[in-house]
């Protein structure tokens, strides 16, 4: 008992004896923290008390595209802590090969009576007229399509473009690459976008800045680096660190090295990445901020406020380490 009091004050930022004071039914305690302590109890897998058992906990779905990306499962943690910090218990809906789609995992939360959906991924116009159609409040974080009138937290790609290629060019890299993914790819068309544009203003011109689409894996990246390398680049902006990862092996299977004959520059600076050979320039998204708008705009949609429709764009960071050098004629 004394262990369970421990778990769940820690998880909802309590005391123990407030936790102990829901737990028995006692008053004193507000409704919103009641209802985390009993969303913290459900979290951690204890049962309820038998008085408390009626109690209908607020379920919030989080639909990601996948878990092999790091980034998904960072911004996942991060939503679903803020979410049980409010008083709503995080369902985790990951789409996989054979398993269920983002339209299945729709359905089932509508079944589930769901309070309201984080999408960090793409939504068709079909399921999200339904989930309008039944008022269930939704918001996207950094979402794969545009979604015109639905609350937006995204990072601002225009930016991360910006900062990668100052950064390569203050090293004296006049050949740039960029390697995305694919072209219907929100994130991925407005890098692409602001990157045609600074190459637009190079001298180098566009010759010298070729952009190329991967789909998001290792070996994705691998496959169209090669395809860039035959160009003369010196330098390659990535849109993802698992995509930098795989342009890193191409580059060392054509027997060039980063950073000397290539630099690399990742993007979303997840785990590891300083730990990686070299370690990794990179942008990184800021997590825990997007996160945690993404979950104060869709409880106030739950509670009853209409948020702006207009995304909200959170700045990046540059993280430079040991794969990025001054530009070395190839």
């Amino acid at each position: 008992m004394v262990r369970k009091l421990v778990q769940v004050a820690q998880k909802v930022g309590v005391s123990e004896a407030t936790v102990s004071r829901v737990l028995n039914g006692k008053p004193g305690v507000s409704d919103s923290t009641r209802q985390a302590v009993l969303t913290a109890l459900d979290v951690l897998g204890y049962e309820r008390p038998t008085q408390l058992r009626g109690v209908r906990a607020r379920l919030v779905g989080l639909v990601l595209p996948e878990l092999q990306n790091p980034i998904f499962p960072a911004l996942a943690e991060v939503a679903g802590g803020a979410l049980v910090q409010l008083g709503f218990t995080p369902v985790l809906c990951t789409r996989s090969a054979g398993g269920l789609t983002e339209a299945e995992y729709v359905t089932m939360l509508l079944d589930q009576q769901v309070s309201g959906v984080i999408f960090c991924g793409g939504l068709t116009e079909d399921e999200s007229a339904t989930l309008k159609e039944r008022g269930v409040p939704v918001v996207m974080l950094n979402a794969a399509v545009d979604h015109g009138g639905l609350p937006q937290v995204s990072t601002d790609d225009v930016a991360a473009v910006q900062q990668a290629y100052a950064h390569l060019s203050s090293l004296g890299h006049t050949r740039i690459g960029l390697m995305v993914g694919p072209a219907d790819h929100t994130p991925s068309h407005r890098k692409a976008a602001a990157f045609t544009t600074l190459a637009a203003r190079s001298a180098a011109g566009k010759a010298a800045h070729p952009i190329g689409h991967a789909i998001f894996s290792f070996e994705g990246g691998q496959a169209v680096a090669t395809e860039l390398l035959t160009t003369g680049i010196t330098a390659l902006i990535c849109g993802s660190d698992v995509l930098a990862l795989g342009a890193i092996r191409a580059a060392r299977r054509q027997g060039l090295t980063v950073p000397h004959d290539l630099s690399v520059v990742g993007y979303d600076d997840s785990a590891f990445m300083n730990y990686t050979d070299p370690p990794l320039t990179t942008l990184r998204q800021p997590i825990e901020a997007m996160s945690r708008a993404a979950v104060t705009l869709l409880a106030n949609q739950i509670n009853g406020t209409n948020p702006t429709p207009k995304e909200l764009l959170h700045e990046p960071e540059l993280v430079v380490r040991l794969s990025t050098a001054p530009a070395s004629a190839r």
